[in-house]
């Protein structure tokens, strides 16, 4: 039945597809104007509008409905929708233009808003323009069926055949109603299409099930670590304890060589980035007829699961002869010593438990189970007693070996945890997870108005302004003084809101009646369900709300003095943006909020945590130093956590994981945390961070495999420490490197950051807001993922000063301009003839240069491009890793650290506090003087024209008006020849003062004099 259902949900899925106006179309036919329709191509299926006769605005509103076969290859289809003229003279057809939509930005009609799509071109030489309205979505309502088409004009669509073969229903005309903008219906054309009156329903679109992670089986032991010399243009040269170091371990498909993969002698699988790990999986699903063990005939049964030195137990029953439990223990094999497995189920008792049944298993005829297998179906075996002899009760089990890709894994109790602590205390932190985080949004208000404020105090005008609070965001408008009682604002107001949407958007209209004091005059709440979604800039419509009392007086009072003012808004979602929930530099994620907007994947990212070395000790368990580590990578909005292991500073996690890849420009960051869920440790009940490692797509070959060991670098108030080292495994590989490209060419962000840009300092709070929010949603998950752990993933604290980052970046400002600074220096040589035969031969180029001046750009061209072929031998061979040298962590002082990690605001004591302001006022005022000296040189030019002083500026006009003259008489050859002979010239015809242009433009006045 359930296979049925699901079979039948299936497909139910449709694709709703509502055409709605054109604009700005190109006229055809040589008569100004075009006959258009639109025809609608998805998975070998064809739909087509009426034909507006010769309109360039034409508006049609009508929808259909297409049949989707496989929800499952939706990523893989694509919408294309074609417009084109009709001319009934000649019985001919021109296509307007077209429009194509990628499956994997379909959303559910709830999601769905208008969108208006540029036409593109058909061809190359193609003259097309306007643009396209449509709504497109899916929906699984049983309900509505797929609209049936029109007689095929075009028998070559450009979609593919659909796949799978479907019957068309019986045609059954529907006409066509009349359109908002029109008065009369047409009745000439017929469509067959389903009416607008089905907006009313929301509809929910198949939800793609997550990428889980598997592992094949593999070879279990890896290569010795080896160094890999590393060549670099840029001296930035760091302790060799602290470099990365490249890897050959034996994975999935075999042995990584230099970033290949010397395949293995079985063929490699699908998750060929880890390492195999041998466990003994025993499933216990339940008991039936189990024995009374009390005085009054009742059992609390549970089972406990032992091998060797490691034993698991599962929760307990009360009064319960026939227990489900349906747990699943995992026993590293590694570690294991014994050759028999007993499951044991006994009676919980106050003073000691009782011992039930026991079954026994020799693990050398324990099957072995390597996924794609199907799982190993449980069994039911009879309970023995210590004896050896059958007794009352039976246990359902499965015990198989198996490896990490076992779907069982992720859910298991493991073994690493059995020795130390409870089972029931820990499972829950210790799994590994996959997690989502929430999608946001921009909560746009708009707040224009308000009209008839009523105040108690009748002698005096309000001071009115508007608080908006949406959670725990509060912003406020500026204060106005009503003196007509109708204060206006026109002030946008900007929030971050989270699907689900939790919060209510609270808006209150309040007077300063006093300098501490405000009186609330009225408050209106608005679902954020009901917002309109706005995905480009149009102008959203504005509504008046009625203001209600925040607290009722006296009803008499009330009814004398009707409460009616009201406050006019423009509010809206906006889905244009994509919302910052990290740092700008190490952004993992760039699209748009809309899933409209989307583009089509253009690769995909593959992560093996293989295991981490030399982890530094966390905390103290028997007199001696451990960790309870974990790893949590980010990318995107998808967050993922590998297992727990526990008390180990050598931990093996081999667990692999993907995520689809849309720009290239984006980073992965997979950080390694302390477990303290467990065991407080110095921090309590905080995760402590260990350290992270970000990696850059761009900088990754395709369809190599990356394997390096990457030191694990923090900053602690005492200085910069090595925490250890992790061992990934990392592929980038390209499904299209033309869409790749393409990429490169686009805007960094989604097209509303530069219509409607943000400020920076409203970037910055909503970042921060942001973070807040997604840090929120996923600690209320199971297991959380903490805050401190997505703070420190989101580096949120990137933004707050720091002595040791200005000087780090001070440094790399003028790493950027030693290139020039060299380049000064070499002609400075060559002005003074240090080398005779190089000033020789630069006098001979220039002056070729100067006959061919044609020669200029193509020379600099062909030097890069000579340059760009010598750097190649020197490119990078490893991603790029945290460097202490370019983070000016080495020799940084130790009151710079502990002003870096004092808490905002400061928490130190007022001398100190006082000492480092003065410090930064030092600072601060070394680089007000020189953008003071940048000021005065500009001033000075444009003193030479604003006769400040008479003298220096009637010599400057005549100087131009004679150079005029000169260069009318002078070819531009000779002058520039005569100019770099003259810069050039020898030593001996130099002076050591200052020559006279030089002199005469210091002497230009300042406004320097004029400030106080």
């Amino acid at each position: 039945m359930k296979v049925h259902q699901d079979l039948t949900e299936m497909s139910n899925y449709k694709l709703g597809v509502e055409v709605v106006s054109a604009h700005d179309l190109m006229p055809k036919g040589g008569h100004g104007s075009s006959s258009p329709c639109v025809e609608l191509h998805f998975d070998g299926q064809k739909f087509r509008t009426t034909i507006k006769e010769k309109d360039l605005n034409p508006v049609w509103d009508e929808r259909f409905y297409f049949n989707i076969a496989d929800p499952a290859s939706l990523p893989e289809l694509a919408l294309e929708a074609s417009v084109i003229s009709f001319n009934k003279a000649t019985h001919s057809k021109t296509i307007l233009g077209k429009v194509r939509i990628a499956g994997a930005s379909f959303v559910p009609f709830a999601d769905a808003v208008v969108m208006q799509y540029p036409l593109e071109k058909r061809g190359m030489f193609s003259r097309v323009k306007g643009e396209l309205s449509l709504k497109v979505f899916l929906t699984n309502d049983p309900s509505i069926k797929p609209s049936n088409p029109l007689p095929a004009i075009d028998s070559n669509p450009s979609n593919p055949p659909p796949s799978q073969a479907h019957k068309v229903l019986a045609q059954v005309p529907i006409l066509s109603r009349s359109t908002p903008r029109e008065n009369k219906s047409d009745s000439r054309h017929t469509f067959h299409s389903i009416p607008k009156k089905i907006d009313q329903h929301h509809y929910s679109a198949p939800v793609s099930e997550p990428l889980r992670h598997v592992v094949d089986s593999m070879k279990p032991e890896p290569q010795p670590h080896r160094m890999f010399k590393v060549y670099s243009l840029v001296s930035t040269q760091q302790p060799v304890d602290y470099a990365l170091k490249e890897t050959s371990p034996f994975l999935g498909g075999g042995q990584i060589v230099g970033g290949r993969v010397i395949r293995a002698e079985k063929p490699a699988s699908t998750y060929d980035l880890v390492e195999q790990m041998q466990y003994l999986f025993v499933r216990v699903v339940k008991a039936r007829d189990l024995p009374a063990m009390d005085v009054t005939g009742s059992l609390d049964p549970y089972v406990e699961v032992k091998v060797g030195n490691y034993k698991g137990t599962t929760k307990h029953f009360e009064k319960k002869q026939n227990p489900e439990w349906n747990e699943v223990f995992a026993f590293s094999r590694e570690h294991m010593q014994a050759s028999i497995l007993e499951v044991v189920i006994k009676d919980k008792d106050l003073l000691k438990d009782d011992f039930v049944g026991i079954i026994r298993f020799d693990l050398h005829d324990v099957p072995t189970r390597v996924p794609p297998d199907s799982p190993l179906a449980p069994e039911w075996y009879r309970l023995e007693d210590k004896m050896g002899d059958k007794t009352k009760g039976e246990l359902m089990l499965a015990v198989w070996i198996g490896t990490q890709a076992d779907e069982s894994f992720p859910d298991a109790w493991h073994s690493d945890a059995v020795a130390r602590f409870d089972a029931s205390s820990v499972i829950s932190h210790i799994k590994s997870k996959v997690y989502h985080a929430p999608r946001l949004w921009y909560v746009r208000v708009n707040i224009v108005e308000a009209q008839d404020i009523v105040i108690k105090e009748k002698a005096r005008f309000p001071d009115v302004y508007v608080k908006a609070q949406l959670g725990n965001q509060v912003l406020k408008t500026r204060t106005v003084q009503a003196r007509t009682f109708n204060p206006l604002w026109n002030e946008d107001l900007m929030f971050v809101a989270a699907e689900p949407f939790e919060d209510h958007l609270i808006l209150s209209v309040e007077d300063r009646v006093a300098p501490n004091k405000d009186e609330v005059l009225g408050r209106v709440v608005i679902p954020l369900g009901s917002l309109e979604k706005r995905v480009d800039d149009h102008i959203i419509l504005g509504h008046w709300f009625d203001l209600e009392k925040p607290v009722l007086i006296d009803v008499d009072q009330l009814k004398k003095d009707k409460f009616s003012t009201r406050i006019f808004l423009r509010v809206c979602l906006d889905g244009g943006y994509h919302v910052l929930d990290e740092s700008t530099h190490y952004s993992s994620d760039l699209r748009p909020t809309a899933k409209q907007l989307w583009k089509p994947s253009i690769g995909l990212l593959e992560l093996g945590v293989l295991n981490a070395e030399g982890l530094h000790p966390m905390k103290s368990r028997e007199g001696k130093g451990t960790s309870d580590t974990y790893c949590v990578a980010k990318y995107g909005q998808k967050w993922v956590r590998t297992r727990t292991v526990i008390d180990s500073l050598s931990p093996r996690y081999n667990e692999q994981y993907t995520w689809e890849v849309y720009d290239p420009a984006t980073v992965l960051t997979v950080g390694v945390f302390d477990n303290c869920q467990l065991e407080k440790g110095s921090n309590g009940d905080k995760d402590a961070k260990i350290g992270k490692v970000r990696i850059r797509l761009s900088t990754l070959e395709t369809g190599r495999v990356y394997t390096h060991s990457y030191p694990l670098l923090v900053l602690h108030p005492s200085g910069v420490k090595k925490m250890g080292e992790i061992h990934l495994a990392i592929r980038f590989s390209s499904t299209s490197f033309v869409n790749m490209m393409y990429i490169y060419s686009q805007p960094l962000l989604p097209k509303m950051h530069y219509i409607r840009p943000l400020m920076m300092m409203q970037q910055d709070m909503l970042r921060h807001q942001a973070v807040q929010i997604v840090a929120a949603r996923l600690n209320r998950m199971e297991p959380p993922l903490r805050k401190e752990v997505v703070e420190y993933m989101s580096d949120v604290d990137s933004h707050l000063w720091s002595m040791r980052r200005s000087k780090a970046n001070f440094f790399r400002l003028m790493s950027v301009f030693s290139g020039l600074f060299s380049v000064s220096r070499w002609f400075g040589d060559i002005c003074k003839w240090k080398n005779p035969i190089t000033t020789v031969l630069v006098h001979i180029l220039f002056i070729m240069l100067v006959c061919f001046p044609e020669l200029i750009l193509s020379t600099i061209f062909l030097y890069m491009f000579l340059a760009g072929l010598w750097n190649y031998r020197y490119r990078p061979r490893y991603p790029p890793h945290m460097n202490t040298k370019i983070s000016h962590a080495e020799a940084v002082h130790p009151d710079e650290l502990d002003e870096e990690f004092d808490s905002f605001p400061t928490s130190r004591g007022a001398e100190l506090v006082r000492m480092r302001y003065d410090r930064l006022r030092s600072v601060a005022g070394r680089i007000q003087t020189v953008v003071g000296d940048i000021a005065t040189q500009g001033e000075r030019v444009q003193a030479l024209l604003s006769w400040r002083d008479p003298r220096a500026t009637s010599v400057f006009v005549l100087f131009c008006l004679i150079a005029a003259l000169v260069l009318y008489v002078t070819p531009l050859q000779v002058l520039a020849a005569l100019a770099g002979f003259y810069i050039m010239r020898h030593p001996r015809f130099r002076h050591r003062i200052p020559s006279a242009p030089l002199n005469f433009f210091r002497r230009l006045p300042a406004k320097t004099d004029s400030m106080l």
